[in-house]
């Protein structure tokens, strides 16, 4: 089989290692695929993929040992272009302002992205969570993470590497499916106070952040 030409590094490149950028990549390359089928018409087996991609079935099955588990994954990859035109739109500036806008803008493109996909994304859960990541695999929810280092990626330098990874991981808990059943079945909230409610948490925790950059 050919050997793929390498491909310029994604917008994120810089976060990851070598090796995890590799893999990252290969798992887009996989799920974009998979997009690509679908979006023909067809309902491609995750060896099809594979052949389609020019990656090894083997590797193919250590990222989606399913099916459906590919299908779900192919399907949620496609509304990436939307979110990221989103974020494109929203405010470049470095500003506080700036970002906190350009979150305000993540958090409800992705929450409401979330509804749209709920079934998904409750699939996917009820898929994964009990499942052991393979040593080194990216984790399920790579997508959400790519999305709010766009947002708050400027403030990298400002608050440093170890404020800034905690940011980065309490956005993480406040957006997402995880975010939306514990607010919709435990809260009784509605879609809309939901949304709401991540974009209120997601402003405080930024602000928090910022405080504790400028009393250092």
């Amino acid at each position: 089989m050919p050997r793929r030409a390498a491909r310029p590094a994604s917008p994120v490149g810089h976060l990851t290692g070598g090796r995890t950028h590799q893999k990252l990549r290969t798992r887009r390359d996989l799920l974009a695929t998979a997009a690509r089928l679908i979006a023909g018409g067809k309902h491609p087996t995750v060896t099809e993929v594979a052949d389609a991609a020019e990656v090894s079935r083997r590797t193919a099955y250590r990222y989606f040992p399913t099916q459906q588990k590919l299908l779900v994954e192919a399907a949620l990859e496609g509304v990436r272009p939307a979110m990221e035109a989103a974020l494109a739109a929203a405010p470049e500036g470095l500003t506080e302002v700036d970002v906190e806008k350009r979150l305000d803008t993540l958090v409800q493109s992705m929450q409401e992205l979330t509804v749209r996909n709920e079934h998904l994304l409750r699939t996917m859960i009820h898929q994964t969570v009990l499942e052991k990541a393979a040593p080194g695999a990216r984790l399920r929810g790579s997508r959400r993470v790519d999305w709010i280092e766009l947002a708050v990626g400027s403030l990298k330098p400002r608050l440093g590497k170890a404020a800034y990874a905690r940011l980065v991981s309490a956005l993480s808990v406040i957006t997402g499916i995880e975010a939306l059943i514990v607010l919709r079945d435990i809260r009784g909230l509605s879609e809309t106070q939901a949304i709401q409610m991540s974009q209120w948490m997601a402003r405080a925790v930024l602000r928090e952040s910022l405080r504790d950059a400028r009393r250092q």
